[in-house]
């Protein structure tokens, strides 16, 4: 249930007053070491599988503690990593299982280690063959951790923001596809209509286009993404602008890619379906020794439809190679190309009333096609190079440098019914135009990670900085029939509404209507420093502040060949408090901003001439809870405000009107992970409302509900196994 009115305000700053409460009553002295006092000191643990030396380094920094370490002795040596609520003598002692080493305490936090003693008894050891154990993963659906949403190895549950993962096993087992089929059980999220050709989701109200990320770097450009090279995808809901920059207004979707690692790979699929659909995946992994490894992940399909002359072709190859040179440094280089052709298609036309008003779809077999399925097809070209350098410096700093390169051609073409059904006269109005959009990206990203420790408060820092540049060429062309620059629709009847009528297509440059002949270039530069802070075990902080200076130079190159230059100075901060009663249950309230400027989310367009007008401004206000149930069950719970501002919404007589924007409140609940050993669920269920916080002139008047943005929303995803190969799902 959602408290509307004053009340709501006052429950929601009340839960930040009883947050602040309980941070000055932790921070007492006395009260922390009375707590302490009663029972060991347990720090909560994620250091991955790997080089002894790494996670030894990595564990002196998360524990403050001093650790005398011999690289000669550690040469080599691998460990299983650590991963929970440890002392620090129990930590290291697992963390050292296996090695022939043990820790000493040197006294206080200084430790160092040594050898094993041989012991005159032991028996004989002989060493056998190595042998590899593969097992299945039994932690399906529930992620523990999340690199994307602070820049750091951080733990969902210390991240105070609703972020849902769907990971590798969910997608395999649901056979997802696409963007669309990924977020159908991400609670806050839903999937825009329109005219197609492209992921658009609504993120609590808020539509876009533009705000999807692979390995946390931009890939905007309008079109339908596979996930055959996808490892998992993260949906971190709110405003995002500290982590992601311009965009991130409601939401943001990263692809982690899947990368060569030193597990032998070898998985091939196959799918078949109604109206002859295909589709075979390769998944390929090889080791070349201790310093390379290689993987090639490879996709085609083709598929019809119920849909009478549509169909779709992808073809995609993706390969990759890990080299790690040093125990330190680890390189990573990947390629994708991808390539999707499919028919446009727009859908079943409406049925006019008398003035002109949408009575409803027509009623016709749904397979009926509108306009022309052969002359309406889209297509994208995607290819794309990307590196990865990360190197740890004996310091303890931590080095990561992302470079992203990618070209983007997207061309697709509508011959589809431009008015609704005259029911007097039984006729159908068919329009067509075409649009071509050719992109070019370059990114680059360096973050340097370091964590300290001053007195007892714990720090995990992060500064980065980007620089980018993409550029956009845009072209709208027209159809005209007949060759006539008067004919820009002509009728068909309902019976068949099908048109062989010749086109012509061409980019109209005079009269009331213009098509886009655009280029822009977008220079983006963005400087940004995060702080994680553990002031006690039981309560965490995040602060962290990002600049980004963001410039285009918008051309149009036909009618009055407008030149604007817009440039825009941004600052997106976020703070969080997490505190955490117990280990596993984790309560949060967070801050923060994001920014999208008039470019728009596609920058094919400035949406006004006044290069001055501010850009919109999103703020999100959210609490919540997070319970790692059991290590394989998550249950998270989230309730938001998200601000709209500074929002163009009409031009009339020549004039843009700014409005005061709109607000979108929420409560979401999800639960991901295994209720039993043989039974896994996904899914959840979000309550939102949204309103129009002021007059938008001849649209619509304050008060007035938020597009896109059902009330209700549930969604559950149930898998049982009933044997170790044989399940069977519910949805």
């Amino acid at each position: 249930m959602i408290i509307r009115g004053s009340t709501r305000s006052i429950y929601f700053y009340a839960v930040l007053i009883s947050l602040s409460l309980a941070v000055v009553f932790l921070s007492k002295p006395g009260i922390a070491e009375s707590l302490n006092s009663t029972k060991a000191v347990l720090r909560t643990y994620n250091i991955p599988a790997g080089y002894l030396h790494d996670a030894l380094i990595q564990f002196s920094q998360q524990a403050g503690i001093k650790l005398a370490i011999d690289s000669a002795m550690l040469q080599g040596k691998v460990t299983l990593g650590l991963t929970g609520d440890f002392e620090i003598k129990t930590g290291l002692d697992q963390l050292l299982a296996g090695s022939g080493l043990q820790v000493v305490q040197q006294g206080g936090d200084s430790y160092t280690l040594t050898a094993v003693p041989a012991s005159p008894n032991d028996p004989v050891v002989t060493t056998l063959p190595a042998i590899q154990i593969t097992a299945s993963a039994t932690n399906r659906y529930a992620a523990v951790s999340t690199n994307t949403a602070t820049k750091t190895n951080t733990l969902l549950r210390d991240v105070p923001q609703s972020i849902t993962v769907i990971t590798n096993e969910l997608i395999k087992d649901q056979s997802i596809r696409s963007i669309g089929d990924a977020v159908r059980y991400v609670p806050g999220v839903g999937v825009s209509q329109g005219e197609g050709n492209r992921d658009a989701l609504v993120f609590r109200g808020n539509r876009s286009t533009g705000d999807f990320f692979t390995d946390g770097i931009r890939d905007d450009v309008e079109y339908y993404r596979d996930l055959y090279n996808i490892e998992r995808i993260e949906v971190l809901k709110g405003a995002n602008g500290m982590i992601f920059g311009r965009g991130g207004s409601g939401g943001v979707v990263n692809r982690v890619t899947k990368q060569a690692n030193w597990d032998p790979m070898r998985e091939f699929s196959f799918q078949g379906g109604s109206f002859n659909q295909k589709r075979m995946t390769a998944d390929v992994g090889h080791v070349i020794n201790d310093v390379a490894a290689v993987r090639l992940n490879a996709l085609y399909e083709d598929s019809g439809s119920f849909r009478d002359g549509v169909s779709s072709e992808r073809l995609g190859i993706s390969p990759t190679v890990t080299i790690k040179p040093t125990h330190r440094t680890k390189v990573v280089a990947n390629m994708e190309r991808f390539y999707d052709d499919r028919t446009a298609d727009r859908g079943i036309t409406s049925v006019l009333g008398p003035r002109g008003e949408v009575m409803g779809p027509v009623d016709v077999r749904r397979s009926q096609f509108f306009g022309d399925p052969k002359r309406s097809n889209a297509n994208v070209n995607v290819l794309s190079f990307n590196s990865l350098i990360e190197h740890k410096f004996d310091s303890g700093v931590t080095l990561h440098n992302r470079t992203n390169y990618a070209t983007y051609d997207k061309f697709y073409q509508n011959v589809f019914p431009n008015g609704g059904l005259n029911t007097l006269t039984d006729l159908v109005s068919i329009g067509a135009y075409n649009n071509t959009t050719s992109r070019e990206n370059v990114f680059n990203q360096t973050n340097l990670l370091y964590s300290l420790n001053t007195g007892p408060i714990s720090h995990t820092l992060m500064a980065g900085v980007e620089v980018g540049r993409q550029e956009t060429h845009n072209r709208r062309e027209t159809g005209l029939f007949f060759n006539n620059p008067e004919i820009t629709s002509v009728l068909v009847p309902l019976s068949n509404p099908i048109t062989n009528a010749p086109i012509t297509f061409t980019t109209r440059d005079s009269g009331g209507d213009l098509d886009a002949l655009n280029r822009s270039i977008v220079n983006v530069t963005s400087l940004y420093i995060q702080d994680q802070i553990e002031i006690i075990p039981q309560l965490q902080a995040i602060v962290g502040v990002r600049y980004d200076m963001f410039e285009v130079d918008f051309r149009q190159r036909n009618g009055p060949r407008d030149h604007l230059i817009s440039k825009d100075d941004l600052i997106a901060p976020r703070y969080g408090l997490i505190y955490k009663p117990i280990e596993p249950v984790s309560f949060y309230a967070s801050y923060s901003q994001a920014y999208v400027p008039r470019a728009g989310d596609q920058l094919t367009s400035l949406n006004v001439t006044i290069e001055t007008l501010k850009p919109e401004k999103f703020t999100t206000l959210e609490t919540g809870v997070k319970w790692d149930i059991r290590s394989d069950l998550a249950f998270t719970a989230a309730v938001y405000q998200l601000d709209r501002s500074n929002v163009i919404n009409s031009i009339v007589g020549g004039q843009t009107f700014l409005t005061k924007g709109q607000r979108t409140e929420g409560v979401e609940v999800s639960l991901a992970g295994q209720l039993a050993s043989n039974w896994s669920v996904m899914g959840g269920y979000a309550y939102q409302t949204g309103e129009i916080t002021g007059d938008i002139l001849g649209v619509a008047k304050k008060g007035a509900s938020v597009a896109e943005l059902p009330r209700n929303t549930f969604s559950m995803w149930s898998r049982y196994d009933i044997t170790p190969s044989i399940g069977a799902a519910v949805v």
